[in-house]
């Protein structure tokens, strides 16, 4: 027989939300290291193939921002990899704690805005330098930067 009362009932559902934020990062983890694999080969095609737009000295500057997207994204989605398989570990009750949940959410806005930002930042070059879209380069970078320590704060209370 289940205990079926509801502080139990609330513990599960609590732990299941829990376990479905750490489901949705491995997932995102994975995806976004596909995509970011597949345009660190798009990146290494152009360079075979001598493609001007991606090899010209006048445009170092997309070469440079589309390396930056490619190496970015890949450490994001690792890093999504290692939240979503240490979250279990982190959490100190069956509920995901409001810190984690900001880390979380966090964590996502760095791996979108980060590599986008440079993306998109080589798209348009304006004599020499990125477009402006590479502004989202550095708030997906504060994203993630707030995402870590969030996560490393609750580590340290994991290991005590």
């Amino acid at each position: 027989m289940t205990d079926s009362t509801p502080d139990s009932d609330s513990r599960s559902r609590d732990r299941s939300a829990a376990m479905a934020v750490a489901d949705a990062h491995l997932s995102f983890g994975w995806w976004a290291l596909f995509v970011f694999l597949m345009l660190g080969l798009a990146l290494e095609a152009l360079h075979a193939f001598k493609f001007g737009y991606y090899l010209d000295s006048s445009n170092e500057t997309r070469r440079l921002m589309w390396r930056l997207a490619h190496a970015h994204g890949t450490l994001i989605a690792l890093v999504h990899i290692a939240f979503a398989l240490s979250l279990p570990s982190l959490l100190q009750s069956p509920s995901l704690p409001p810190s984690l949940s900001l880390a979380s959410r966090c964590l996502y806005g760095c791996g979108v805005l980060l590599p986008l930002g440079f993306f998109l930042g080589g798209i348009f070059v304006y004599g020499g330098d990125p477009g402006l879209a590479v502004l989202l380069a550095p708030v997906g970078a504060l994203l993630g930067a707030v995402a870590v320590f969030l996560i490393a704060r609750a580590s340290r209370g994991a290991s005590s």
